[in-house]
């Protein structure tokens, strides 16, 4: 799609707001790619059926933002207005209200030319609690957070409240979380096999199980590490999340001595939450469950994806759903851990009957939370090589409404949410929970609510300055070969950290 960004009285760095109008043409056209012409707009317009023209005119008390959107069933103009002044504000004052006009204009003109609201509205981000999240901080009521969303925002009353329940969940987080805590997350980049929705960088440790070994040993080390980090910074840590890939790939050997080097060189004495990925019910034994149990572990995750043992196949997952329960069953008799179990709405082969059913199955057995994500399709996934096997947007949809339902009768409530790129019908991953069990790792990590320090592979480091929210990230190697290469320099960024955890504390 051609995208021209124009002004005829305001000079404007056009430049700056081509990610924003991209953002905005992924949301409502996913299938089309930007298109910069080197030459001006056509004098006519009547031939042109796939372009967007962004026009930004200044007036004396208010400023008009209008996306003019061509298409072959014909072509709509969108306008935003806002006072003239925000534009005499500071260079980041200027950038956010127009990139915000960016998308609205172009949202109005898309969602008229097809004909349909989409679920988010223009909201474009991953992260749709943050406005509520803020608006409830600011003392706006939930009524209030609710309406900014549906009528600022287009967003959908449905998701409109469900994003204020999750913020309501986040505030609660913030107000929980000491200025001198932190969390760590733990990657651990193995798993048995590689499932065809996959693009997380894991490897399939039968193909590289001479990487295991020296793996644990560099993590142990960078354990040792961010130890004396905490303790010469004065850190404690509030939450521990170690995930994957699959941490249960390990044998219980393996897992042993990666929490005993936890336990040896970290002050875990005001941690709060300790979750460990189990996820595939291949991986999970009495023998691992008790390892995890003897080290303070209270949260493990056994996530089926699907119940349908036909959907299981095509994913490419070897077990079946009567592998799962057989699992779950070991993870109660274990005792002493809240349990999650994921499931996934737009899988191939799945159908909205078969997703009510399996969320029936996961449903009855009662774990603390159920997190039910939806489809993307990512580079680098084998999925991507047949798309058209999937499900509709439209039975995607009735997956997750009716889920919605049956999880509110049941007595579960939503705690956090985000969204992907390319997520089937640009809808979003929800962590549904019993009172009281909401995981508070999931909710800082995915609101960036205070720093999280990031061991292991493919693990990203976000160091949070709670005054400005100012976020850095630092990303860990994804691969357990780049990973063992660099570990020495990886050490030596997490003893650099101390610097800025003595100043942010």
């Amino acid at each position: 799609m051609k995208l021209w960004l124009t002004s005829d009285n305001v000079d404007w760095d056009t430049g700056r707001y081509h990610y924003a109008a991209e953002q905005m043409l992924l949301t409502l056209f996913p299938n089309e790619r930007p298109e910069y012409p080197d030459a001006p707009i056509p004098a006519s317009l009547g031939e042109e059926k796939n372009a967007v023209i962004f026009t930004l005119h200044r007036g004396k008390t208010l400023t008009n933002m209008s996306a003019l959107v061509f298409r072959q069933n014909g072509w709509y103009n969108g306008v935003v207005r806002f006072p003239s002044e925000e534009l005499d504000k500071t260079p980041e004052e200027v950038y956010h209200t127009v990139q915000r006009a960016v998308k609205q204009a172009f949202y109005k003109a898309g969602s008229a030319l097809l004909g349909h609201d989409l679920p988010w509205g223009s909201l474009t981000g991953v992260r749709p609690t943050k406005l509520p999240t803020r608006a409830l901080w600011n003392g706006a009521s939930p009524k209030e957070a609710k309406k900014e969303l549906e009528k600022t925002y287009h967003v959908s009353p449905l998701r409109a409240q469900l994003a204020v329940d999750c913020a309501g969940e986040s505030v609660k987080a913030k107000e929980s979380l000491r200025p001198d805590e932190v969390s760590l997350y733990i990657g651990i980049p193995f798993c048995p096999s590689r499932c065809v929705y996959c693009s997380f960088i894991s490897a399939a440790v039968g193909q590289c199980l001479s990487l295991v070994g020296p793996f644990v040993e560099g993590l142990c080390q960078e354990i040792k590490t961010v130890g004396v980090l905490l303790r010469e910074t004065g850190r404690s840590v509030r939450t521990v999340y170690i995930g994957g890939g699959t941490p249960t790939t390990l044998s219980a050997e393996e897992l042993d001595r990666v929490l005993s080097a936890l336990e040896e060189h970290i002050s875990l004495d005001r941690c709060t939450e300790f979750t460990v990925e189990a996820g595939r019910p291949d991986t999970i034994t009495p023998e691992k469950l008790a390892v995890l149990s003897r080290h303070g572990v209270g949260r493990v995750s056994v996530n089926p994806q699907s119940m349908d043992n036909g959907v299981l196949e095509r994913m490419g997952r070897p077990h079946t759903g009567t592998d799962i329960r057989r699992a779950y069953a070991q993870v109660r008799e274990a005792g002493g851990f809240a349990v999650n179990m994921d499931l996934i709405a737009g899988l191939p082969g799945d159908t909205p009957e078969g997703f009510a059913k399996s969320l029936r199955e996961v449903m009855a057995l009662e774990p603390e939370n159920i997190t039910v994500h939806t489809l993307a399709l990512k580079k680098g996934a084998k999925l991507m090589e047949s798309p058209d096997e999937l499900p509709s947007d439209a039975a995607v949809e009735k997956m997750l409404d009716d889920a919605w339902a049956s999880l509110r009768s049941a007595g579960y409530a939503p705690y956090y949410l985000y969204r992907q790129k390319y997520m089937s019908g640009s809808f979003e991953n929800v962590g549904w929970t019993k009172p009281g069990y909401a995981s508070l790792y999931n909710i800082a990590m995915m609101e960036e609510l205070h720093t999280i320090l990031a061991l292991g592979g493919g693990g990203v480091t976000k160091l949070v300055e709670a005054v400005t929210g100012k976020i850095e990230r630092l990303a860990n190697p994804k691969y357990p070969q780049e990973y063992l290469r660099d570990i020495d320099k990886l050490r030596k960024e997490k003893a650099a950290l101390s610097e800025f955890l003595t100043q942010t504390k």
